[in-house]
């Protein structure tokens, strides 16, 4: 699989304060899918640069962002298992990662 960066999100450092919840969420989900610090360091940075006012696309971009973190840090999980851990449909996974993969200045796999 090829996954070049390009320039990092960025985003404000009370963001992480406005979205602890969601930081402990994904944090939560890592542990279940036995995913380490980087994944959840990566999936945290993907969710904060591009994370949405309302809670429904808070939940969907947080777990876009955990499968797209997972993938570029080599811990591939399948997106039925990330919307698991994540309380989404595993069609909310399919329709974000790739936009939070390509958004954060990586290229998607083509598979």
């Amino acid at each position: 699989m090829y996954l070049s960066p390009r320039t990092p999100g960025m985003y404000r450092a009370s963001e992480r304060v406005d979205n602890a919840v969601w930081i402990d969420r994904l944090d939560e989900a890592c542990a279940s899918l036995d995913l380490d610090e980087e994944a959840l360091s990566t999936a945290t940075d993907l969710f904060l640069s591009r994370a949405p006012d309302d809670d429904r696309g808070k939940r969907v971009t947080a777990a876009g962002s955990l499968y797209a973190a997972a993938l570029i840090r080599g811990q591939e999980r399948s997106q039925s298992a990330v919307a698991d851990a994540m309380d989404v449909s595993r069609l909310s996974v399919q329709k974000r990662w790739k936009p939070i993969l390509e958004d954060a200045g990586f290229t998607p796999p083509t598979w």
